[in-house]
């Protein structure tokens, strides 16, 4: 998870509240000393972390503390709220520039910069994967013609991510690159252009005239800076350095996955006006998050987030599918295609500890590195096995079938795996049944119908008899389900339905992740 080693600590020093009966000026002491010295251990400004104590202490006054409020809550909220503002600029956030965000229809060019190495070329694909998944139709402009093997660089992810580019391994002016690409991908009525410009390796001259050239032979709609968080709070300097020469509007922090001054590089950005957009949390396409400071401390601190846990599902998973998939669920019918489907779409919902991360109750570390590639790659076995299958076998609910000694032998064979591998596919269906088998009965009233509250109520009901038992205790318990639909207060009715729907349908997380873990 990003900056796993400042979460991990920060939750740890909350953690520690619950062990002390009451909560005295000793013991919110001992707690700041542990935050502040996770913070200062990521790198933060010195400056920002006293002024983030001297504000808690303020805000949290154990001896002038009201009877019957409590101390531990109060203290928590304070350490969020501090964190939050610290992510956001403090002070500076009333004129902090907006985050801006591509219209549809329309075409919307955006130019990336910043210093070679930072990942510039790789982000530029990460974003424009992120919006092609929203059903933008986006192109790649490589006007990069310092570093050698850039444009093949962008043309290989490109082709990877199945987007439209442009570049020329003869023309030496970025500028008229830039140009020629965005007219072309204009005229093709492509509505996200995203243009890579060249890097260097420290902040030159010559590279400041080169992205006032392109920028004025494109005039983009938003200048986007990308930055290396291992820097850590020398991102200041290099940020408010791009912003003097370009416009710079937002920026997207990389490499938050492998380097512990992560937390020093975000709020040093965070004190230069732009706005962080994105953050980049690995080497792979789909590693990349949209940054947004609450949920973010959210579950750095370990308390989860349910509005980013159930978007995630919302993108993963197709709507259309949805009433088919309740009427079966209600019926009690769970098949070996719906258990396909179902691990398509967790493999779309990109890495599960991310996902993971999202639930209250887990920690940053869930699920280490090792385990989640073994998790994935038994995916990737089970889901080969299910397509040696035939249609009858995929829709069929008779165990004693499927079971068929010839039946798994041919399967097994169809897929080069041998039978225990069938046995395991087998087993991991038994029990997903099992589970899916809690769901008959489920009530799905239609949008604006009579007793829809009643309805939520009794699917939460069926939820958490479907969710292990140990996972909804670490959850939790049914409090932190009821929790995730107060915090889906102001989204309508049939909406909150369908997201019901698709966490019970066992077509995500997290019914379907207990037996890979």
């Amino acid at each position: 998870m990003v900056l796993g080693e400042l979460g991990n600590a920060l939750a740890g020093a909350l953690r520690k509240l619950g062990e002390h009966t009451v909560v005295d000026e000793e013991v919110m002491d001992l707690c700041l000393k542990e935050v502040t010295k996770a913070l200062l251990q990521a790198d933060v400004n010195v400056q920002y972390v006293v002024q983030m104590k001297k504000n808690i202490v303020k805000a949290v006054n154990i001896n002038e503390l009201a009877a019957g409020l409590n101390a531990r809550k109060l203290l928590e909220k304070a350490v969020f709220t501090e964190l939050v503002s610290m992510l956001e600029g403090g002070a500076l956030k009333e004129t902090a520039t907006k985050k801006y965000a591509p219209v549809k229809g329309k075409p919307n060019v955006v130019m990336f910069v910043g210093l070679q190495g930072s990942g510039k070329t790789t982000t530029c694909t990460k974003y424009a994967y992120h919006y092609q998944r929203k059903g933008f139709k986006p192109a790649l402009v490589c006007a990069d013609t310092f570093r050698a093997g850039a444009f093949d660089q962008l043309k290989q992810n490109a082709t990877k991510a199945r987007i439209p580019f442009y570049g020329s391994y003869v023309e030496t002016d970025p500028a008229k690159i830039a140009f020629d690409g965005v007219k072309r991908f204009k005229d093709e009525k492509n509505d996200l252009i995203i243009v890579d410009t060249s890097g260097r390796h420290k902040q030159e001259d010559s590279l400041f005239e080169e992205m006032r050239s392109v920028a004025e032979a494109v005039k983009p709609d938003m200048t986007i800076f990308v930055m290396d968080s291992s820097i850590g709070q020398a991102a200041q300097d290099q940020a408010r350095a791009f912003k003097a020469t370009v416009d710079v509007g937002s920026v997207i922090v990389t490499k938050l996955d492998g380097h512990a001054k992560g937390g020093g590089a975000i709020s040093a950005v965070a004190a230069t006006r732009s706005p962080i957009i994105f953050i980049g949390t690995g080497e792979h396409i789909d590693e990349f998050e949209t940054f947004d400071a609450k949920p973010f401390v959210s579950r750095l601190l370990g308390l989860g987030d349910w509005t980013g846990f159930i978007d995630k599902i919302a993108d993963a998973i197709p709507t259309d599918s949805q009433p088919e998939l309740l009427d079966k669920l209600a019926a009690g019918h769970f098949t070996m295609r719906i258990l396909y489907e179902q691990f398509a779409n967790i493999q779309k919902m990109g890495p599960m500890s991310s996902v993971m991360s999202m639930i209250p109750g887990f920690g940053n570390d869930v699920m280490p590195k090792g385990q989640e590639k073994e998790s994935q790659a038994k995916v990737k076995r089970m889901m080969c096995l299910m397509d040696s299958m035939t249609d009858e076998e995929l829709d069929s609910t008779d165990l004693k079938m499927l079971q068929d000694p010839k039946r798994m032998e041919r399967i097994g064979r169809g897929a080069g795996k041998g039978p225990g591998e069938v046995v395991e596919l087998i087993e991991e269906y038994k029990r997903l049944a099992k589970m899916m088998g809690k769901m008959k009965g489920l009530k799905v009233p239609k949008k604006g119908g009579y007793g829809q509250t009643q309805a939520l109520n009794q699917n939460l009901n069926q939820m958490a008899s479907a969710i292990p038992p140990a996972m909804l205790k670490q959850m939790g318990g049914v409090g932190a389900l009821q929790s995730m639909l107060k915090s889906l207060e102001g989204k309508d009715m049939g909406e909150m339905q369908k997201m019901m729907g698709k966490m019970m349908g066992g077509k995500g997380m997290p019914p379907g992740l207990g037996g890979l873990m």
